[in-house]
């Protein structure tokens, strides 16, 4: 009599068998039909087939007595798959006894994951009366849901679950990796509860454990029929919709805590499991969970401490989850556990790179006399979200602007931080009015303060409104591009001058005219240079945008800043984000020479009188006088204490732009500071009357004395 076995080989990721689906990539189960062998063979098949550890499923029967073929075990099986014992539920579906060689071979599935079937349901698919069970060869009985894994089935789903888990980076994409990858394949419904907030790194949560539900997954109403699911039309409500609480406090003590610290994952069925339900879902939820091992309660623990649950369910007419389920959602559990931890944590450094960028970066571009400023700043990448470009704009006394702009080598948090020195620094040395090569000069040597191999290229500007002239000093960086009035946009000269950080060089500073309407554009080497251009040829493209860009709005009118920035990175092709990017652009408006007034003031005791008197015909000139009053005392305090201990002549300008500004400059670097003075203090007040009236008011120190300065307010 002839005997048939059944060949299950294993099947490989990377090279599907023969016959397979090509875009299946676990390819097919091969099965082949063997020659007939004669009686009494079947027992060493059996024994040949079992594996180490693993009893044979049954026992060769003699022909003559059983008149039906002997049933061999697959490798792999358990000592369960037996004629009367329990079926495995990780087996593909059978095929019927007698039929041809194709009818062994199953149709694969995605993700090489089979599907499970289910069973006397009116539209599902149910096995004909002379259906076997492929790891037995046991007939099933009509109704009864074909097993559909094998141990092979456990590791492959395994192995396809976690790569999809892994691929996630944030939290949302690693919880919807691990929905994704159970529901349908390995439960009806999965409900994730993630901690309320998320632990990060090894800090220690304080007040009582909250689990908050995250995300929950259950199979649609419209499945698959080819894989293995039939549609139901039209969606009926089921018992696993009304699972699941969006909150819940975890007692210290109760069954829920405890089934969570024990980090295993348990069957709902056992008691301290059941006991946990209501506390996690409420009472109508933990009614509405299937009876007997079909839900598995499963604690998410990271590298420190439980940050979640997941609960596996599956209808009460599918097949019970197995023993062997257990480890199948402990692997899920960890692996999900594990990168929610990594994502949390690429979290808080992603919130760390935000907040270092905006504190790096000028949050607000100050408003300057006589210019008006836009900027733009774009990294590298969005996973790096600052890096070393920076730039700044730094109010000078005399209504003069400091216009910075600079990149590190790097676009890493290193080169952020050492962004961060040296813009400090920046500002510290532009407070004290240095011309802009001794600027570069002290950067140089703060550069070399801060280790080795600390490179970074710098432009400092100074912009002066009412002589209309700026003074440019280059480190090793891009020059700016100037786009005149009339739509001309030049490559200024200015000498190239090495990196900050080299150390031993000197840097030089140009002066050139910066004419009213025109606008300076600096830049970092982002913006012009990439792996698709050089350096001078995206200087070249930016000197033509920029021309292009003035056509559009007429000979007499300059384009708008805003609009402006954002023509110019509309340069920046796909491939052009090599590195970070930082621009910086500067509307010179000026100061008109007729609403400049300027006088020198000899250090002697008329010299408040006569300030009084020069106010006073500047501002009848300008029509505003019903400042004089105020202007008047404000001039006359100041102009004391100038000439109070100033050895040399004393300057008072008067601007006038959409403020009044008066400054009073003198050869004595000591600021001087609000007090308030006591009732017998014969002098004091001054300033306090300042202070009182002017709208804003302050004083600079120079590097040959300071400036003292108030603004009023006029119609």
């Amino acid at each position: 009599m002839d005997f048939t076995r059944v060949t299950e080989q294993p099947t490989s990721f990377d090279r599907p068998q023969p016959g397979a689906d090509p875009g299946d990539p676990r390819g097919a189960l091969v099965h082949a039909q063997e020659p007939a062998r004669a009686p009494g063979t079947g027992a060493a098949l059996a024994a040949q087939a079992r594996s180490g550890g693993e009893s044979a499923a049954s026992q060769a029967a003699s022909p003559a007595s059983s008149g039906a073929a002997p049933e061999t075990a697959a490798p792999g099986g358990s000592g369960q798959d037996t004629v009367t014992g329990p079926a495995s539920e990780h087996s593909q579906p059978g095929a019927e006894h007698g039929a041809g060689p194709d009818a062994h071979r199953p149709r694969p599935t995605s993700e090489g994951i089979p599907v499970q079937p289910a069973a006397g349901q009116e539209g599902r698919p149910v096995q004909g009366p002379d259906v076997r069970e492929r790891r037995t060869g046991q007939v099933t009985p009509p109704g009864r849901p074909t097993p559909m894994r094998r141990d092979g089935d456990r590791l492959r789903f395994v192995g396809a679950a976690t790569r999809r888990i892994a691929r996630g980076i944030d939290l949302d994409e690693i919880v919807m990796g691990l929905c994704r990858a159970t529901v349908p394949t390995f439960s009806d419904a999965i409900l994730v509860y993630l901690r309320e907030p998320l632990p990060v790194g090894d800090e220690r949560p304080t007040g009582p454990l909250v689990l908050r539900l995250r995300r929950s997954d259950r199979i649609p109403a419209d499945r698959d029929t080819e894989g293995g699911f039939a549609p139901i039309a039209p969606p009926e409500p089921n018992e696993l919709d009304s699972v699941g609480e969006e909150l819940c406090t975890v007692r210290p003590g109760s069954a829920l805590a405890e089934v969570l610290r024990g980090v295993r994952p348990v069957f709902t069925d056992a008691p301290a499991a059941r006991a946990a339900l209501p506390e996690l879902l409420g009472e109508q939820g933990a009614t509405a969970v299937p009876d007997g091992q079909r839900a598995i309660l499963a604690p998410l623990r990271g590298r420190r401490r439980v940050i979640g649950a997941a609960l596996f369910l599956r209808r009460p007419e599918r097949i019970p989850f197995e023993a062997d389920d257990l480890l199948v959602a402990a692997q899920l559990a960890t692996h999900s556990a594990l990168g929610i931890d990594k994502a949390v944590l690429y979290g808080r450094e992603a919130y760390i790179a935000d907040e270092l960028q905006r504190t790096m970066l000028p949050e607000h571009l100050p408003r300057c006399t006589g210019v008006r400023l836009a900027s733009r700043y774009l990294p590298a990448a969005e996973t790096a979200r600052v890096g070393g470009d920076w730039y700044d704009a730094i109010p000078l006394p005399g209504s003069r602007v400091a216009l910075v702009v600079g990149d590190v080598m790097g676009h890493s948090m290193t080169s952020a931080a050492i962004m961060g020195q040296l813009r400090t620094t920046a500002q510290t040395l532009a407070g004290l009015d240095l011309p802009p090569q001794e600027v570069l000069h002290h950067l140089d040597e703060q550069a070399q303060r801060l280790g080795v191999d600390r490179m970074a290229t710098c432009l400092y500007a100074v912009y002066d409104p009412v002589s209309h002239r700026i003074t440019i000093a280059n480190a090793g960086h891009p020059p700016p591009v100037l786009l005149h009035l009339g739509g001309r946009a030049e490559v200024l000269r200015v000498p190239a001058g090495a990196p900050i950080g080299v150390g031993g060089v000197d840097f030089e500073a140009v002066e050139l005219e910066a004419p009213a309407g025109a606008t300076l554009l600096l830049y970092t080497d982002g913006l012009v240079e990439s792996r698709l251009r050089d350096v001078w040829t995206g200087i070249e493209q930016l000197r033509e945008k920029l021309a292009a860009t003035a056509q559009l709005t007429g000979p007499d009118h300059p384009p708008p800043l805003e609009a402006l920035c954002d023509e110019v990175l509309d340069m920046l092709g796909p491939g052009d984000r090599d590195d970070d990017i930082a621009l910086l652009a500067a509307r010179f408006d000026g100061i008109a020479p007729s609403d400049v007034a300027y006088w020198f003031l000899e250090p002697e005791d008329a010299a408040p009188g006569r300030a009084r008197r020069l106010a006073r015909r500047a501002l009848s000139r300008w029509g505003l006088e019903e400042l004089t009053d105020s202007v008047e005392l404000l001039v006359s305090e100041v102009v004391t204490n100038a000439v109070r201990y100033a050895t040399r002549p004393v300057t008072l300008r008067l601007l006038r732009t959409d403020v009044l500004r008066c400054e009073v400059g003198d050869d004595v670097p000591q600021l001087p500071r609000l007090r308030q003075a006591r009732a017998t203090d014969e002098g004091g007040r001054g300033l306090y009357l300042v202070n009182r009236l002017a709208r804003r008011w302050g004083a600079t120190r120079l590097s040959t004395g300071k400036v003292v300065w108030f603004e009023l307010n006029h119609g």
